[in-house]
């Protein structure tokens, strides 16, 4: 999506890194290129302020529920590892089971 206007910065960079602005997860120099791409480009704006009432939405409905400690941990430890560059093992983190194999080969 673009709203064919040019910006500092290109409509689709924010809008492929919007889940990482709105839950903050970005150093606050891009969180500042955000947020001045969004005062002078309304339909970036208007997906943010979608994207931002459909989290509210669903942290309201679904964010009562507790996270066993166990699997934060195994899911915490994988984004480590994938932030790393290190080989990520072939299992479920949910269940530490390992991964279905393919198809068989004859």
């Amino acid at each position: 999506m673009s709203c064919g206007e040019p910006h500092e910065t290109d409509c689709s960079e924010i809008l492929d890194h919007l889940y990482e602005f709105l839950d903050r997860e970005m150093p606050d120099s891009d969180c500042t290129k955000f947020e001045h791409h969004f005062e002078e480009c309304s339909p970036c704006l208007e997906k943010y302020g979608l994207e931002q009432a459909v989290k509210k939405l669903v942290k309201r409905c679904c964010g009562h529920d507790e996270v066993p400690t166990d699997l934060r941990s195994k899911v915490m430890g994988r984004i480590d590892l994938i932030r790393s560059g290190q080989t990520v093992p072939e299992h479920d983190v949910a269940t530490g089971s390992p991964a279905s194999p393919g198809p068989q080969e004859a």
